[in-house]
Parts: C-alpha cells; sequence; structure tokens
C-alpha cells in the first residue's frame, strides 16, 4: 500500500495547504459566502446557482466548506434548485479532477514512484478500493478532489469513476439542500442535524470499510 499513499499524502498535503491559506485570508469564510449569496439572491436566482456551482467547482483547486455550501444553496434556493446546482457544481469538480489527474497525472506518479513494480501495485490498488473509497469520500472535506484526482491518475475506468461519484453526491446533494430549504435564522436545528448526521454516517462507514480492509490485509498476509 506503501506507493498508492504516497500519492495521496501529496495531494491531501496540497488541498489541506490550500484550505489553511484560504482560511487565514478569510476569503472564503462562511460570512462572505453567505452575503454574496445573499447580494445575489437580491439580484436573481440564477446569480445564486452560477455562485453555489462555482464554489463548488473551486473545490477542486481549492478546499471549501462543501456542506455548508449546499445547506445554503437550499435555504437560498430551495430544495430543487439547490440539489440540482449542487450535484452540476460537484460533478464538475469530480470531472475536472480526474481528466486533469488522468491526462497529467502520469508526471506526479514518475515524481513519486521510481519503479514500474511500485507503479502497477499503486494502479492495481486503487483500482481495487477505489470505488469504496470514492463512495464514502464525503467524510472528509479534502477526500472528494483526492478520491477523484486518483481515479484519473491510476486510469480508473471513467464509467466506474463516474457511477460511484453520481451515486456518493446525489444523495448528499438532495439530502443537504433539503435540509437548508427547511431551515431559517430562528430554526437552523435541521441543517445542523443534517450536518452532523451526514459526517457521522461517511464516519462511520469509513471506519467499518477500514476494519474490514485491515481483518482482509491481515488474512492476505498471515
Amino acid at each position: 500500500m506503501k506507493p498508492i499513499l504516497k500519492l495521496m499524502f501529496v495531494l491531501i498535503f496540497f488541498f489541506a495547504c490550500t484550505f489553511v491559506a484560504l482560511k487565514a485570508s478569510g476569503l472564503l469564510s462562511l460570512d462572505a459566502i453567505e452575503s454574496w449569496l445573499t447580494y445575489a439572491q437580491s439580484l436573481n436566482s440564477y446569480v445564486v446557482t452560477v455562485i453555489v456551482i462555482a464554489l463548488l467547482l473551486l473545490d477542486l483547486f481549492v478546499a471549501v466548506p462543501t456542506l455548508t455550501i449546499i445547506i445554503l444553496a437550499g435555504y437560498f434556493l430551495g430544495p430543487t434548485m439547490g440539489a440540482l446546482s449542487a450535484i452540476i457544481g460537484m460533478l464538475l469538480a469530480g470531472l475536472g479532477g480526474y481528466w486533469i489527474s488522468h491526462i497529467y497525472g502520469h508526471v506526479l506518479i514518475d515524481k513519486l514512484i521510481k519503479t514500474e513494480s511500485e507503479k502497477a501495485l499503486a494502479v492495481s490498488s486503487f483500482n481495487i478500493r477505489g470505488p469504496v473509497v470514492i463512495l464514502l469520500s464525503r467524510a472528509s472535506p479534502i477526500l472528494p478532489e483526492v478520491s477523484a484526482c486518483m481515479a484519473g491518475m491510476t486510469k480508473m475506468p471513467f464509467k466506474t469513476f463516474l457511477t460511484c461519484w453520481l451515486m456518493s453526491t446525489i444523495p448528499y446533494a438532495i439530502i443537504a439542500a433539503y435540509a437548508g430549504s427547511v431551515s431559517t435564522l430562528e430554526n437552523p436545528n435541521p441543517a445542523i442535524y443534517t450536518a452532523i448526521g451526514l459526517s457521522g454516517f461517511f464516519w462511520a462507514s469509513w471506519w467499518v470499510f477500514k476494519k474490514t480492509t485491515s481483518k482482509s490485509t491481515r488474512a492476505t498476509t498471515s
């Protein structure tokens, strides 16, 4: 597993640095995002849709608070348009990560992994576990972009990637947007409970996946 971990740690480090830099700058703070959406709503709901899509697409390059943006999309646009704009934004980010890494990912692989056998091991390891990683990637703010880049870098079949990405993205967007649509400033509980519930579900699923993977690895090596 070492070769694949090398690749993932480098990608995680990159996205973590962008998150820290963005946090320090205050450019994409929650207050800033909410004020943009409030102003955009006063102009046109389509402007809000474009901003939501743009912010979620930006997640490919810098780590943004995806779940909060989707909840705000539901609050400002309603459950249907909020979910639709979130799905489009996250889909574009996933496709961008996959295809950019598919075309240029070999540069990072060649730099970090020297032998052909290790490269083959990294590719086969992600092809085996990658679909589950993508399905559970919403457990972390950074993991979805990392998994999309890893899928492209290791040449995961596009149909497999797209299917897993949509299975992870669509229910997540619908639930979060609906929670935002039924929340108000006076009663933010639906959004709060949904955020806790979604995060808890994905983290629990990730924990089960890790435990199962560890057991199967031990059984194989023993």
